[in-house]
């Protein structure tokens, strides 16, 4: 849809806004609507960079291993107030990545060929009736 609003607004010299509404079937609204927004896209771009910036400080200062928690955690920290799925958006579009833990495995593996420990005490686990229910 933005891109119809770009030619529009090239081609708003030539023709008139009206009649390149009317061809691309667009409400004139939308279109002026657009044009109001450009300032404020404008300026979340600016503050987006702004942001990517200390995010790339804190993230290089951590030898490159926090993620986004960490990363909101320490600009919290420092007193920027940001939302953490912001920070999650600039960093993917950024491509800024930390670290991940890999698979955990356990330490100890069970022996595939070892025999079941024999019974020395011998006891029966066999009851002839239901235990009574406790009072």
């Amino acid at each position: 849809m933005s891109e119809l609003y770009r030619l529009i607004h090239a081609e708003k010299a030539a023709y008139p806004i009206v009649l390149l509404c009317r061809v691309l079937k667009v409400a004139r609204s939308s279109y002026y609507a657009w044009c109001e927004g450009e300032a404020a896209r404008r300026a979340r771009q600016a503050a987006d960079d702004a942001l990517a910036h200390e995010i790339t400080v804190l993230h290089i200062a951590s030898r490159r291993t926090y993620g986004v928690w960490r990363i909101h955690a320490e600009l919290r920290r420092l007193g920027r107030r940001v939302n953490r799925k912001r920070v999650a958006r600039v960093m993917r579009e950024r491509d800024i990545r930390g670290i991940s833990r890999g698979k955990r495995r356990s330490l100890t593996r069970p022996d595939v060929k070892a025999k079941p420990a024999p019974d020395l005490i011998g006891r029966d686990f066999h009851a002839e009736r239901p235990a009574s229910a406790p009072r």
